[in-house]
């Protein structure tokens, strides 16, 4: 069914394979809980490599797409292990949005930087995509629910702020772990399509 809507859409085959292949693995990694780590008071993830994978290889709207699969998978993550912060991740705001802009994002800048050169493009892409995770999700926090994420806490206001802003500085591992993986992958992907 999906694959006919997709079609219908005017993707082109290798464009459903690709989100065939990476809505698996993003499947796959949240239905297994593989793709959240627990990294108090949240769960950090790698669901977003494929999501950045999906956007430098095909464009934004697969990216986009294999993006709505990680923001379902949050929901349903926080629906079936509960932490005191999860009531955040049900908000489809927070759980969803950013996660499809990840690969909207990835594509933009490759794009904008592969023309100098396709190796700093996917880097760039790569670390610009998980950042759009990262920020997207904790500037959204701070926005809609600092204060209710303090409260669930049981701390001040400050101690909430500063939590989120040491999980920002956590983005610079996942932005590390999702070019160590992507690279690669993207590169071999390229490769073939020529």
């Amino acid at each position: 069914m999906i694959e006919n809507v997709l079609l219908r859409g005017k993707f082109k085959t290798r464009q459903v394979t690709i989100i065939g292949m990476l809505s698996a693995v993003t499947i796959i990694l949240g239905a297994t809980g593989l793709g959240f780590i627990p990294i108090p008071p949240f769960k950090t993830t790698i669901m977003h490599i494929p999501v950045i994978i999906g956007g430098i290889v095909e464009g934004p709207v697969v990216g986009a797409f294999i993006g709505l699969m990680f923001g379902i998978f949050s929901i349903i993550q926080a629906i079936n292990t509960p932490t005191p912060v999860s009531f955040i991740f049900i908000n489809p705001l927070i759980a969803i949005l950013p996660r499809m802009l990840i690969g909207v994002t990835s594509y933009y800048v490759y794009k904008l930087l592969c023309k100098k050169s396709k190796s700093f493009g996917i880097i760039c892409g790569t670390v610009v995509g998980s950042f759009t995770n990262t920020l997207g999700v904790l500037g959204l926090i701070y926005v809609i629910y600092i204060n209710a994420y303090a409260n669930a806490l049981h701390i001040s206001y400050k101690t909430a702020v500063n939590s989120l802003l040491a999980l920002v500085l956590n983005g610079f591992i996942s932005a590390g772990m999702a070019v160590a993986v992507s690279f690669p992958i993207v590169m071999a992907l390229k490769k073939v399509r020529k």
